[in-house]
């Protein structure tokens, strides 16, 4: 790997960690503050909504400073927040720490989308930008269960411990290892950089990944009561069930920056939300067998971060002189999905129903998200890249 990436790998890591772990933690967390799963799903709707609310203010009120100094800043605060929320004494302060913790996640993304697009070749920008997220994916595959591990064994504070043990490192290795850029764009200020929203295409694709892709939050936001009341899989071996999503996020991460690349971010993206519907649908009839649980459990993996390469090329291609803050707007697009899915994925449990129906819940959303896909792709997506969008990713 271009050691120019890394640093941007090893904060996904980070920032992966604290947002997934915290699934596979949720009955332990709840069991400590006395309240029930679905209330413990608010911190992840929390966490979600920093994300939103922090993308687009911090790297608005930052877009004039180096891309380099901003990531840094970005990881500080991480680092610091994610630090208190290990001493969080009830569930009033865990939602804000979280809701706190989640302001620095999109823009360190959205900087670094941009960062990871420059630093590339040109033909190459899909699987740099594949390569930040894939810091996200080894989070899945190792220390998403390390630390549901952990967790379980001695204490669920132990998890934010170890987040910002990586925040600090995210924080040394962008120091030394990450190029200086100049931070000055065409925009030049932040109406400028805000001017994308004006265009019918970057709105398609906010809505492609919030609506459509929140499907699979519906799913992932409860797997672990879904995997150990319905598919009979025990709590010991969850860790397990969370090595195996990771390493289908690993695979369709890398994939889906293959194929954007290929043949087409839009098509790609089209594609990946039909089969994401073909998973939830099985997760809602097939979840009761522990095998076909576990065989889904990697397809929904997979897919839940295979879109990220193909969305962000087309906001970025959208978005010509404001490509961080349209980065940044994705983040939140991402994580409107993540609170969207956890929160409408809970409405059927708090009516008592089976731990399948958030993902039925899934299929209607990410069926949404196609034909808003569809529509994009009869507009925009045979539209061939324009001059200055191949100087700016070429960067």
């Amino acid at each position: 790997m271009d050691k120019r990436i890394l640093p941007l790998t090893i904060g996904g890591l980070g920032i992966g960690t604290t947002e997934f772990a915290i699934m596979g933690l949720l009955p332990d967390i709840a069991r400590s503050f006395n309240i029930n799963i679905p209330q413990a799903g608010h911190f992840i709707s929390a966490y979600a909504i920093g994300v939103v609310l922090g993308a687009p203010l911090l790297v608005g009120y930052s877009v004039k400073f180096p891309p380099k100094k901003v990531l840094m800043a970005m990881m500080a605060l991480f680092t610091f927040f994610n630090g208190l929320s290990a001493l969080a004494p009830g569930y009033t302060a865990m939602m804000l720490l979280r809701f706190l913790s989640g302001l620095p996640h999109g823009a360190f993304f959205g900087v670094g989308a941009v960062v990871a697009s420059r630093i590339a070749g040109k033909g190459k920008e899909a699987r740099y930008i594949a390569l930040m997220f894939t810091g996200l994916t080894v989070a899945n595959l190792a220390m998403v269960p390390l630390v549901t591990y952990i967790g379980h064994t001695f204490h669920w504070r132990w998890y934010f411990a170890v987040v910002s043990g990586i925040g600090l490192l995210t924080f040394i290795s962008l120091r030394w290892w990450l190029p200086a850029m100049d931070g000055k764009n065409d925009a030049g200020n932040i109406a400028g950089e805000l001017r994308f929203l004006k265009n019918k295409q970057s709105w398609y694709v906010l809505l492609i990944t919030a609506i459509g892709f929140g499907g699979l939050f519906t799913w992932f936001s409860y797997i672990t009561p879904l995997m150990t009341e319905v598919s009979g899989i025990s709590q010991g071996n969850m860790a397990y069930i969370m090595v195996l999503a990771g390493g289908g996020m690993v695979v369709g991460n890398l994939l889906g920056g293959y194929l954007a690349d290929r043949i087409g971010a839009a098509r790609t993206s089209a594609l990946l939300l039909f089969l994401m519907m073909t998973a939830l649908v099985g997760v809602f009839f097939f979840s009761t067998s522990t095998a076909a649980s576990v065989v889904l459990t990697f397809l929904c993996g997979g897919l839940s971060m295979s879109v990220a390469a193909p969305v962000n090329m087309m906001m970025m291609r959208a978005a010509p002189g404001g490509e961080m803050m349209a980065a940044a707007f994705m983040q939140a697009a991402f994580n409107v999905a993540n609170a969207l899915g956890a929160y409408l994925g809970g409405i059927p449990l708090e009516y008592g129903m089976p731990y399948t129906y958030p993902s039925l819940v899934g299929v209607g959303m990410a069926l949404i998200g196609l034909v808003i896909a569809l529509r994009y792709m009869t507009q925009f997506g045979h539209q061939p890249v324009m001059m200055h969008e191949k100087r700016m990713l070429s960067h």
